[in-house]
């Protein structure tokens, strides 16, 4: 089956970065567009990043701009997310996602996308 497979959330000191990375396997075909989503305890899902798989057209969250950068690898299906200059309202569980849905380029709604990881722990501290 299809899996999505996030890695490279830690605990990390305000100011400081995080790479995490999203390794995509088991596909009979190619997402159109990828995304990050967070999740903070009792508040929403928001959007983070997104990226379309062929263009490369990126997109991101107001919060997110200046510090965060999305990036793929095609030939090693994976995405990447670097994030910079972390505060701790950073701190959340950060999710893989991927989209068949072919959006124009990319989609900041969860519901576009229907392939989801597990999730990563990313802990901000002050």
């Amino acid at each position: 089956q299809v899996q999505l497979v996030e890695s490279g959330g830690g605990l990390v000191q305000a100011g400081g970065s995080l790479r995490l990375s999203c390794v995509v396997s088991g596909l009979p075909f190619t997402f159109y567009a990828m995304a990050w989503f967070r999740q903070a305890p009792g508040e929403e899902r928001e959007f983070v990043a997104a990226i379309n798989w062929f263009g490369g057209s990126t997109d991101y969250g107001d919060a997110m701009k200046g510090r965060f950068t999305i990036a793929r690898d095609n030939a090693k299906n994976t995405v990447y997310l670097q994030m910079n200059s972390l505060k701790p309202e950073d701190t959340a569980v950060y999710y893989c996602a991927g989209s068949r849905k072919r959006v124009a380029p990319t989609s900041r709604t969860y519901e576009d996308y229907d392939y989801w990881g597990q999730g990563t722990q990313v802990t901000v501290s002050t």
